[in-house]
């Protein structure tokens, strides 16, 4: 199958990114690290997160949730192992495909995704979607935090010059197509969109309908 459409590509990509992933990332994390314990609030029961990269958000899961999650890079999850031991969620790790997930339908209560769907290409967004319906219990939520370019013309600008770096080394893009996606689906219902930084930072949270 050809790489825009399945994960193979990404897989590839972050072999070598995930080594680097922290040093590389360390200037945005400045901002995110701020935000992360307000996008993982409130939660309860059975969490599951996709894309757990490096484990950055594995200090701020509430007391008392049980938490799986999962990456499609090796590379990455060997560095997330570190920071989900010293987590109080004590999250269990694997290693798996945001497109084709092995759980079974109605399992989690929560899904959180972080910089996930702005990485996966548009063709694929749809499968992975449904993939998150279809684990998550009826009536259960999930949180997608994203990236998107700015309306104001300054920091739109400063986006397009990172764009090919940030395309290049995560596969990520600004102009993804994920709310227009959430739009299409009839089983669930988008609650709320906010922004937490500027208007870059989109918080998109739904749940799916019972």
């Amino acid at each position: 199958m050809n790489g825009h459409y399945d994960t193979r590509f990404l897989r590839e990509k972050y072999r070598v990114t995930g080594y680097l992933y922290d040093l590389l990332d360390a200037p945005w994390e400045r901002i995110y690290r701020r935000l992360r314990p307000e996008i993982l609030s409130g939660m309860s029961g059975r969490i599951l997160e996709a894309g757990f990269g490096t484990g950055r958000n594995a200090e701020h899961y509430p007391a008392g949730v049980e938490v799986v999650a999962f990456d499609l890079s090796e590379s990455m999850l060997r560095f997330g192992k570190r920071r989900a031991r010293v987590s109080s969620a004590a999250p269990r790790l694997l290693q798996a495909d945001a497109l084709r997930l092995p759980f079974p339908p109605n399992t989690f209560d929560f899904y959180i995704a972080t910089f996930l769907y702005c990485v996966l290409p548009d063709a694929l967004q749809p499968r992975a979607l449904r993939e998150m319906i279809r684990v998550l219990k009826p009536g259960g939520r999930f949180r997608l935090l994203e990236i998107l370019y700015s309306k104001t013309l300054r920091i739109r600008l400063r986006q397009k010059f990172f764009a090919p770096f940030v395309k290049t080394v995560y596969g990520a893009r600004f102009d993804r197509k994920t709310t227009a996606f959430l739009d299409e689906i009839s089983q669930v219902q988008v609650l709320s969109h906010r922004f937490l930084h500027k208007d870059t930072l989109l918080l998109i949270e739904g749940c799916v309908l019972e």
